[in-house]
């Protein structure tokens, strides 16, 4: 077989793997990684490397692998746009945490969503109290928006900016 063949073939492979994966371990805090999962991610990498290159370690190699990636996640997002079915399979929905200020604990506990977790969320969003909360959605990117408010509604949604460090004088 044609080694680049093999090289797209294993990369689709492990490609499809870790859509698979992802999905089934219900990750949707993709949005706001932490330290462990940065870690994981980058064992995950080196893991994987050598599944999709096998022996090759030229550039040739490495830069048809990154090629095949690139590709399949083109592809892959064409389609999930064009397609509900796939969209569904792949893609996460949002979830109903709060609804007029009453927290749904089923939901909250299936999604491993602490009390701590959803203070924050609600100060972020300028909210004391669960009861002043008339829908709190975790959204599919991990983030969670808040509606409150009695007679106007006031919708917010916050997405943290972390601080990021300069490069020498680059930034």
């Amino acid at each position: 077989m044609n080694p680049y063949l093999d090289i797209a073939l294993r990369s689709l492979a492990v490609y499809a793997f870790m859509l698979v994966a992802i999905r089934l371990t219900g990750k949707k805090e993709l949005s706001q990684l932490n330290t462990t999962d940065v870690v994981l991610i980058l064992l995950i990498s080196n893991a994987v490397q050598n599944a999709m290159v096998g022996s090759d370690s030229s550039l040739l190699g490495g830069l048809c692998a990154a090629a095949v990636l690139f590709l399949l996640n083109y592809v892959l997002k064409k389609f999930m746009f064009k397609n509900k079915r796939l969209r569904d399979l792949v893609l996460q929905k949002p979830e109903i945490l709060i609804h007029d200020g009453k927290l749904d604990f089923d939901k909250l506990s299936a999604l491993d969503i602490t009390n701590e977790e959803l203070q924050e969320a609600c100060r972020e969003h300028g909210v004391d109290r669960y009861k002043d909360v008339k829908l709190a959605i975790l959204e599919a990117d991990g983030n969670i928006s808040i509606i409150s408010g009695e007679g106007s509604l006031k919708h917010t949604q916050y997405k943290r900016k972390k601080k990021r460090k300069a490069l020498g004088g680059l930034n």
